[in-house]
């Protein structure tokens, strides 16, 4: 059975930092060491064993944070080797994807996350991540579930704390938002249980790119290759399943016609997200393991630009492999949010092959504004290596394609009205019909001879 704990006793002390003093994540405490740590380019995961909760109390909950920040945990969290990092998991997640596993249901008595009942929102320790953020968040994944085809939609939704029982959430308009447009013309509210803890595979699986009509606690047991476990929700009883395992589970209702201010909020492409009218969400209950763990993410940092990017990856790279069958490697960087800006390395043999598989590229996810296309002797989870290749093997006037008023993302700061922004196309490959200098390298015996530990105390 995998859960969060079970993934923490995994990792070693370079990858799990502990945090024993007492710290206050209301008032920026968490996200202000996160913050120094990156600036030291160290990225661990960080287990704050005595936060405070929103309120300043003490509390027997503590407080996971980056947990996704390192593409190697990803590996580890779908069973690679810490070392399989680039495109094996990629590839992996893509597998798993497709190998969907349906949910196992366990009685509510036997679910430890009944363990016990939170009063209300203020007594958790929920973060206040960046210094216009009007609140805190609860920045995990909610569930919801259609109410005409009953399958269950699991996704990253931001949800600012407004009072104890209360919080706004802002949806773009994708599966979430349609769940909650046909509660809404039907006048009814949407049921949603927001999981803050569980095995990083839960989240993974949660960025799926599989269509509404798929299930989304199948594909997440995929994920986890085990069924998901599910208990009857305590608002709900067995009309609404939500995680067995979870660490800690708030379920809400959105009403379906209020609308008040939220935001400003960073958002994962580093601004600020603008203050706008978003619908109201009532508290019902919330439910949590013993020795919980709640658990969140630093949203416009590497911990939420990677785990943007693992999920997509492999998925691009078979739409691509479809019709450019010398695809290599698909990468979207963190220097591009995890989605805005993707790396494609082609072993082309035919002329035009680049810019086909990036066209291919932007055809898989709406995201997509920028795609630079390497040949194949270039790692495209190297960014020096693929710039080098820009500097040296692009002709700006020949090799720079630009499409315009195409439907990019809403948080996305250069879009136009609500989505209109351009696209751009970089083929950094070699001509074809040109002989190319060969590249600088050093005789292999000379690297096998000259080992630095021989050498150098």
């Amino acid at each position: 059975m995998k859960d969060l704990r079970r993934f923490l006793e995994r990792l070693d002390g370079s990858e799990l930092e502990r945090v024993e003093r007492e710290v206050h994540p209301a008032d920026f405490d968490v996200t202000g060491l996160l913050q120094n740590l990156e600036n030291e380019d160290r990225f661990p995961a960080v287990l704050f064993e005595n936060p405070t909760d929103m309120e300043g109390r003490e509390t027997d909950i503590k407080l996971i944070s980056n947990l996704f920040a390192d593409r190697r945990r990803i590996a580890k969290a779908l069973d690679l080797s810490s070392d399989q990092w680039r495109m094996e998991t990629s590839l992996e997640y893509a597998r798993r994807e497709e190998n969907r596993l349906e949910p196992e249901v366990v009685p509510r008595k036997q679910a430890p996350v009944s363990a016990a009942e939170v009063p209300d929102l203020t007594y958790l320790p929920v973060v206040r991540h960046h210094r216009l953020d009007p609140a805190p968040y609860v920045n995990m994944t909610p569930t919801m579930k259609d109410p005409e085809s009953g399958v269950y939609n699991v996704a990253f939704l931001r949800n600012m704390v407004k009072g104890p029982r209360k919080m706004g959430v802002h949806m773009s308009p994708r599966h979430n938002y349609r769940i909650f447009q046909t509660n809404k013309e039907r006048g009814e509210p949407t049921r949603m249980a927001v999981v803050c803890g569980h095995h990083p595979s839960y989240y993974l699986g949660s960025l799926t790119l599989a269509g509404f009509e798929v299930d989304e606690y199948d594909v997440i047991g995929g994920m986890l290759g085990e069924p998901l476990r599910l208990t009857p929700s305590e608002t709900w009883g067995e009309e609404f399943l939500v995680p067995a395992d979870a660490e800690v589970v708030i379920e809400a209702e959105i009403r379906p016609d209020d609308l008040e201010v939220e935001a400003p909020f960073g958002e994962f492409p580093g601004y600020y997200g603008p203050q706008r009218l978003k619908p109201v969400v009532d508290v019902h209950h919330i439910s949590r393991r013993e020795n919980a763990i709640f658990q969140h993410a630093f949203v416009g940092h590497r911990d939420v630009a990677i785990l943007g990017s693992v999920p997509k990856e492999g998925g691009i790279y078979r739409d691509i492999a479809g019709r450019v069958p010398n695809v290599e490697q698909v990468h979207l960087p963190e220097s591009g949010c995890g989605r805005f800006r993707c790396y494609v390395s082609v072993d082309q043999d035919t002329e035009g092959e680049a810019k086909h598989a990036a066209l291919q590229a932007m055809a898989s996810s709406d995201f997509i504004k920028q795609v630079i296309v390497t040949d194949a002797d270039v790692d495209a989870f190297d960014e020096t290596e693929v710039l080098w290749a820009v500097s040296t093997r692009m002709r700006a006037d020949e090799d720079i394609d630009i499409i315009r008023n195409v439907k990019g993302n809403t948080l996305d700061p250069s879009v136009k009205g609500e989505v209109a922004g351009s696209k751009m196309i970089i083929d950094a490959t070699k001509p074809m019909n040109e002989q190319y200098p060969p590249q600088l390298d050093i005789p292999r015996d000379a690297l096998e001879r000259m080992q630095p530990e021989e050498f150098i105390e």
